[in-house]
């Protein structure tokens, strides 16, 4: 290297630690409001942050767009050198510290279907409010978009039946999840049971949700059972209203028809057709395999969603293990 260059580095000006940190996060979340919760902090002094960054390196690094704060050319030319940069530091301080839920402030994001926000969202929301007063939940529907949220940063959870993903992603499974029929305890016509013969033609209301609908849709395809369908609804809001309040029969995963048979007088009982189960998962990027809060996260969803948890029917040795889809 020429002495003039080894003279320019001496001569540049130092960076603060923090302002590498907020470079990450922002690159990471591509938003101010996250990268302030990660790093403990209040959004106008992240913004400082953020401005005394873009001095320092002397370029505007990340601009507002309605799809976030995009990083320019120039982050893109240095994120690598960033985390280099962090990694060192944390091998000569020891590592990084244990996450705390306890102290912790940090916006966890998770991708799950409109079942979910029924079935699992609630306990786990109680679980952090007790043992994580700092920690606050976003949920976000699981879409098409699902899996680049992941590898961004912008979710760090997704928890469901997410079929389409490839690699760079670790995954484990939670519980298995079967069908039953949910209709009103007063049904006119259907008691304790409910024959195949029944199903074809009772009135039917069809849930088009992204987890279901498709399995069920082609069970009834290829075992050629035709439903009366009376009513198709976008998500499982309402339903346990309508079902008590109508003769009407709902196929559903297990779990919400338990659920919902809980809030209202409803009966459940197995589904006459055959529909193969589908295991319900936690999913999460490689980037993030090692990071303190997504572990921590990881690990609560495991302790109250798993099998050996819950006691729901499932592949219970299959619920305790993380496995990464090949790279």
């Amino acid at each position: 290297m020429p002495a003039r260059d080894r003279r320019d580095r001496r001569d540049a000006p130092p960076i603060d630690l923090k302002l590498l940190k907020l470079f990450d996060e922002l690159y990471r979340t591509r938003s101010v409001s996250r990268a302030a919760d990660a790093l403990g902090q209040s959004q106008p002094t992240v913004s400082i942050w953020l401005g005394r960054l873009r001095e320092t390196l002397r370029d505007p690094l990340f601009v507002r767009t309605r799809g976030g704060m995009q990083p320019t050319p120039r982050a893109d030319e240095l994120i690598d050198r960033v985390r280099t940069a962090l990694e060192a530091v944390n091998d000569l301080v020891g590592g990084e510290p244990a996450f705390d839920p306890a102290t912790a402030r940090r916006s966890f994001r998770i991708c799950m279907t409109d079942a979910s926000h029924i079935t699992i969202l609630p306990a786990l929301l109680a679980h952090t409010r007790s043992a994580a007063p700092g920690i606050t939940l976003e949920a976000e529907n699981i879409g098409d978009d699902t899996p680049a949220h992941l590898e961004s940063g912008r979710a760090d959870l997704a928890i469901g039946f997410v079929p389409d993903l490839e690699a760079g992603f670790y995954q484990q499974t939670l519980y298995a999840q079967d069908f039953v029929c949910l209709f009103s305890a007063k049904h006119p016509r259907v008691g304790e049971t409910l024959t195949l013969r029944e199903y074809r033609v009772e009135p039917h209301v069809s849930i088009l949700s992204r987890t279901g609908y498709s399995v069920i849709d082609a069970a009834m395809r290829a075992q050629k059972v035709e439903r009366e369908v009376r009513l198709e609804l976008p998500g499982f809001l309402g339903l346990a209203t309508i079902l008590s309040s109508s003769d009407l029969i709902a196929t559903v995963p297990r779990t919400i028809g338990e659920t919902i048979a809980r809030i209202g007088a409803l009966s459940i009982v197995p589904c006459p057709v055959r529909i193969a189960p589908f295991l319900v998962k936690q999913h999460w990027h490689a980037r993030y395999h090692n990071d303190p809060g997504n572990r921590w996260l990881r690990s609560v969803c495991g302790t109250l969603f798993a099998d050996t948890a819950r006691g729901s029917p499932g592949a219970k040795a299959a619920g305790a293990r993380a496995s990464r889809r090949a790279s």
